[in-house]
């Protein structure tokens, strides 16, 4: 059986969008099910719908319950188009959210992230600006399960990108993001052809 994936954005997508073309061209044996955003202004939004991928909006603006409150309407979305713990994978692509507890321990080992630094360097905000300043030579991308922790999941892809002498956040930013596209593809492409086992915090390639 197919795993159903699912995407959670807030603003343009471009990670999604890497991993929805990659799905269609690359045939990874995974089904594009839902993108669901918090925002209705998304920019990911439409081009979700440019590549006949169902959309949702749970706003959470103006929203006054606890994030497990949040989630739960999350939960309920997922539901309605088949998306459960056993048979999903859900990716999170610059969803400005932090999950709850609950909703991580109901889709344990079934939640991606992507995060601009070569973890554990750098976690938290500002990955890019810290890399710089620690004056690394080296910084990149890491993709990782989500856990209850900040950036501390087990650890699935990661890319890395040379540092400048000139660079700023910024360019150094855009040529992370580049293979941050690469990286997460990567991770999807491993977990939809089964080729991973967790064993606590590792990850195991498989032939």
């Amino acid at each position: 059986m197919l795993l159903k994936l699912a995407i959670l954005i807030s603003g343009r997508g471009s990670n999604m969008r890497a991993i929805l073309r990659a799905i269609k061209k690359q045939n990874i044996p995974i089904v594009p099910t839902v993108v669901i955003s918090n925002k209705p202004s998304a920019r990911g939004l439409r081009i979700a719908r440019g590549l006949d991928v169902k959309t949702e909006i749970v706003e959470s603006k103006g929203f006054q319950g606890s994030r497990w409150e949040y989630d739960q309407k999350i939960i309920g979305v997922l539901n309605k188009y088949g998306v459960m713990p056993k048979n999903s994978l859900i990716c999170l692509a610059g969803f400005m959210r932090i999950l709850s507890p609950e909703f991580i321990k109901k889709f344990k080992n079934r939640i991606l992230n992507i995060h601009p630094s070569i973890l554990p360097a750098f976690p938290g905000l500002d990955a890019q600006r810290q890399a710089i300043e620690s004056g690394v030579s080296h910084s990149g991308c890491t993709v990782h399960f989500v856990d209850e922790g900040v950036d501390t999941g087990q650890i699935i892809v990661q890319e890395t990108v040379k540092i400048k002498n000139d660079d700023t956040e910024e360019t150094l930013s855009k040529r992370i993001l580049a293979k941050e596209h690469k990286a997460y593809v990567k991770a999807v492409k491993l977990i939809a052809e089964k080729k991973i086992n967790v064993t606590g915090r590792k990850v195991k390639f498989l032939a």
